[in-house]
């Protein structure tokens, strides 16, 4: 009898295991495309680092043109690095439209829209991988929709222009990739 039990028991333990083997664990769909978009921001820094690393090092200057300069070098190196990178690359379809989810109830906000277009240059002509105009105004981000966003890695902010959501490269000035009218 002991036997039996014994063998009953064994046999329901590999079924079980055998079953929770092919079993997939659930995965919450948020969390998967918050996971694909921190890490395709982590490839572009990580591509931003090697084109970085192949310039001599900036030695610290008070004169803004040798910063620009050092800034415009960096935005070519990395833009040769992206050559063909188009909008889309970093904010998939289904990031985007993650994103817009996250952005809906924190810019109907009267105060946080009356921000983000206080300083928002509007309209004008952009594409990825190329530099953010130097004469535009860069627009503020209010905090609740700071903290409604997935945080970035230093020098990677976000930023409005129009109703797109940019996101932009501080330290090469480039604009890595965006949201068209990621608000209303």
């Amino acid at each position: 009898m002991t036997r039996l039990v014994t063998a009953v028991a064994l046999a329901t333990l590999v079924h079980g295991s055998a079953m929770s083997a092919q079993e997939k664990p659930a995965v919450n769909p948020s969390a998967a495309v918050l996971m694909d978009f921190k890490d395709r921001i982590a490839k572009y820094v990580e591509l931003r680092k090697k084109a970085d690393d192949s310039a001599p090092p900036l030695k610290k200057t008070p004169e803004p043109s040798e910063i620009k300069e050092a800034q415009h070098a960096l935005g070519e190196r990395v833009g040769v690095a992206r050559k063909g990178a188009k909008q889309g690359d970093i904010f998939t379809p289904e990031i985007s439209t993650h994103f817009r989810r996250l952005l809906r109830p924190e810019v109907k906000n009267p105060g946080a829209k009356d921000l983000i277009k206080d300083d928002n240059p509007g309209n004008i002509p952009f594409k990825v991988n190329g530099p953010y105009p130097e004469k535009e105004p860069l627009s503020s981000v209010p905090p609740n929709v700071l903290a409604s966003l997935p945080p970035l890695p230093k020098d990677i902010e976000y930023r409005f222009v129009g109703k797109h959501l940019i996101l932009r490269d501080a330290r090469a000035n480039l604009i890595i990739d965006y949201i068209p009218n990621a608000i209303s």
